[in-house]
């Protein structure tokens, strides 16, 4: 669902667009911008399929951003599919104007950073929900953020860049620490949500400890030779804290 005043540009942008300008550049930022526009509307028209809520789409000068104002434990199918569509979108544009040479490379080039598995990029959410169908949630938020990280480090290390280049590097470098830093606010919310909507999934799995607990399960806790449904351990851990 997209509401009002969920569009925003970045004050970046306007910069750019600016150096772009005076340096006889703005015909190859105005491309690069539509393919940007172009991706993020691949993950709209996944979101509006899905009935997700949209809380932002914020616009870069070196990408876009669409963020959701949705539970965390939503569906994985979901999930990946709204990840891919923006990949998708950029392929079938790059094949429509497959004569124009520079608008085929800026999309490759896009396209190829874009499913790299650093994060805020559509790579890092792919493989989060890959990891995330095999792992627990905390866990799979942990190998996300380390191969976010260790992908980070190769590229800064072993490719040369321009400028431009390093002014994207360090905006997500910006956003990786962010996202280092409210790790455990991601579990503590997956908890409560558990606790709050108390879903009741097909999935089961025996865990012993709520670290281990997954997205689209319901478990079952095992605490010595006695067992516990999911709701009584979340109702005494937050009853407790409460």
């Amino acid at each position: 669902m997209i509401t009002k005043n969920i569009f925003k540009t970045h004050f970046l942008f306007y910069l750019v667009a600016f150096v772009c300008f005076i340096t006889a550049n703005f015909k190859n930022f105005i491309i690069f911008s539509a393919i940007i526009v172009i991706h993020e509307l691949g993950h709209i028209v996944g979101a509006l399929i899905f009935k997700w809520r949209i809380e932002k789409i914020i616009l870069l000068p070196f990408g876009g951003i669409t963020i959701f104002k949705e539970k965390i434990d939503k569906s994985l199918k979901e999930e990946f599919i709204i990840a891919i569509l923006g990949p998708l979108f950029q392929m079938v544009f790059c094949l429509l104007f497959s004569n124009n040479l520079v608008f085929k490379q800026y999309n490759l080039l896009i396209l190829f950073f874009n499913l790299l598995p650093i994060y805020p990029l559509d790579g890092s959410k792919i493989i989060n929900i890959i990891f995330n169908k095999l792992f627990s949630f905390k866990f799979s938020h942990c190998l996300t953020l380390y191969i976010s990280f260790l992908t980070l480090i190769i590229l800064i290390f072993n490719i040369k860049y321009n400028l431009l280049f390093y002014l994207i590097l360090f905006f997500i470098i910006l956003k990786l620490i962010k996202e280092i830093k409210k790790h455990n606010y991601y579990f503590n919310r997956f908890l409560l949500e558990r606790y709050l909507y108390y879903p009741n999934y097909k999935k089961e799995k025996i865990i012993k400890n709520i670290q281990k607990m997954q997205k689209q399960t319901k478990h079952v806790f095992k605490i010595g030779n006695s067992y516990f449904t999911e709701r009584e351990i979340m109702k005494k851990l937050f009853d407790k804290k409460a």
